[in-house]
């Protein structure tokens, strides 16, 4: 049994990323997110808000259970939010907290929890963390959302080397997958443009159909995750190098 552990799979990129593993024969998903919103036999739901640490520090157990029959075990640290949009200074200082525990703690403490208890395990291991191109870049009002997953990519890169300095065969992969039809984009789109200079961007994109579905989005990725491992690949994806 393959068995993938996905959070945000309640929407958006996580559901359809969900959904597309269990179109595969031999596949189990635990679904990791507030809510559950998939029904299939193979499909199991932890309920968990990431944006609660003693709470994921509680039921990381849960998530990460033994599996004796694992042909391979893959990790997506796929939920995230922008938190409000506005310019730093005149945020709540919770906004900080929120974004950065759903976007960075969260993610780091589920990737730790899954190389410790998956390290026994011979068979193929991978952590894919979302990323975002506001990790290699200044987007106003969304400090906390690009300095998160900055966080992130240098989180995936850091522990890749580790594990193969330890020779493990483990894959740690962050990938931005562009700009995708999802709530997350509704949610930008009715930001102020004054606290939000590339407000009217973001609304062309969507008026021009240029944002990509979540379904063709999770389509590459599994494609992706199904094709042997390339040593010279680079931690740090995105979507066009898959």
């Amino acid at each position: 049994m393959h068995y993938y552990i996905i959070t945000g799979a309640s929407r958006g990129l996580g559901k359809a990323l969900a959904e597309a593993v269990l179109h595969q024969p031999g596949t189990t998903v635990v679904g990791v997110s507030r809510h559950a919103t998939i029904e299939h036999e193979r499909y199991l739901h932890q309920p968990l808000d990431l944006s609660d640490i003693a709470a994921v520090e509680n039921n990381l157990h849960k998530v990460f259970p033994r599996w004796t029959d694992a042909a391979s075990v893959t990790l997506i640290n796929n939920a995230a939010v922008v938190g409000d949009i506005g310019y730093v200074g005149e945020q709540p200082n919770e906004h900080y907290n929120f974004v950065f525990d759903v976007n960075l703690v969260a993610p780091a403490m589920l990737m730790n929890t899954f190389l410790s208890a998956y390290s026994g395990l011979t068979v193929p291991r991978t952590v894919l963390n979302i990323s975002s191109g506001a990790a290699q870049r200044p987007v106003d009002g969304w400090a906390a959302y690009c300095a998160s997953k900055a966080a992130l990519e240098a989180l995936t890169t850091t522990a890749q080397k580790e594990q193969e300095l330890r020779g493990s065969g483990v894959r740690i992969r962050s990938l931005s997958p562009g700009v995708i039809d999802t709530g997350m984009q509704e949610h930008i789109r009715a930001a102020d443009p004054g606290s939000f200079s590339e407000a009217a961007r973001f609304v062309d994109y969507h008026a021009q159909g240029q944002l990509a579905s979540a379904d063709h989005v999770a389509g590459k990725i599994m494609a992706w995750l199904q094709r042997p491992v390339t040593k010279s690949e680079s931690a740090v994806l995105r979507l066009a190098d898959l």
